[in-house]
């Protein structure tokens, strides 16, 4: 599943192209990829509401309209792309929006969990996801005493914790591998015996992983990729993770592959005894 960097990537690639553009029309042929509202209003609403601006929150796409935040979630292998309205439609590609320069924006997605939402931007901060998301990685907020304040009832392997959206969102499992590493801390740890100084190499890290992977344009895993042609760099920079039975860069020691919440989970054993 693409992460916070990866969704980064992809609203910046988005951006490039979109910003201005009026949406005249959407067609919609696969229902639930619609989550919010009821098609026939996302359809009726949509029209001629002008992109105004593309942000994320946690590893959503959110488009701001004139009245509304247009919100996207990839899941797995969701995708966009850019086509004209002669172009023939791909067998994947669900919700198609015209826009006003005669062309079209696909939304793709082989195995159909993608999301889309239309919500109204009144209430947004009242509603998911938003309702449900922790602090973003770069919030000033976000600090030793407030990951205190949530982890100390936590008896949970701290790796499972850290995937959980509603303390920091965007953090996915590839990269909780490596702040952890980073962070020389276990990730059976349980996330109530973490220290100051583990807490705060986690946000020093997590800044560190996920500033350097945007700028890698992300982490090519599968089939992730930002738009036709175009995959990240990041795993290059990989420490741990799917490097099992590898030698740690740093130590030598062969890098181990453990499930933590049903997750597969890549760890140096002397590096984060």
């Amino acid at each position: 599943m693409p992460e916070k960097p990866e969704v980064i990537t992809v609203a910046r690639k988005l951006e490039k192209k979109l910003i201005g553009k009026k949406i005249l029309n959407v067609d919609v042929y696969h229902d639930n990829m619609i989550d919010y509202p009821s098609i026939p209003l996302f359809k009726e609403r949509i029209k001629n509401e002008t992109i105004h601006d593309i942000t994320t929150r946690g590893k959503w796409i959110v488009m701001s309209l004139d009245n509304y935040y247009l919100l996207f979630h990839l899941r797995m292998e969701g995708k966009f792309f850019f086509r004209t309205k002669n172009d023939e439609k791909g067998k994947h590609e669900h919700v198609i929006f015209s826009l006003d320069d005669d062309s079209e924006l696909r939304f793709a997605d082989v195995r159909k969990f993608g999301k889309v939402m239309l919500i109204e931007k009144d209430k947004i901060y009242s509603m998911k996801p938003y309702t449900e998301l922790g602090l973003e990685p770069w919030d000033k907020e976000l600090t030793s005493d407030y990951l205190k304040e949530k982890y100390m009832k936590k008896t949970l392997p701290i790796k499972s914790v850290l995937l959980d959206q509603s303390i920091i969102t965007g953090i996915g499992n590839i990269y909780a591998d490596e702040i952890l590493f980073l962070s020389h801390i276990n990730p059976l740890t349980r996330a109530k015996d973490l220290t100051d100084k583990n807490r705060e190499d986690i946000i020093k890290n997590t800044i560190k992983v996920l500033d350097k992977a945007i700028e890698e344009g992300g982490t090519t895993i599968r089939s992730y990729t930002s738009e036709e042609g175009v995959t990240g760099r990041f795993q290059n920079n990989l420490n741990v993770h799917q490097r099992e039975k590898e030698p740690c860069h740093f130590c030598k020691s062969i890098i181990v592959k453990i499930k933590v919440g049903g997750r597969g989970t890549y760890y140096c054993p002397k590096c984060q005894k």
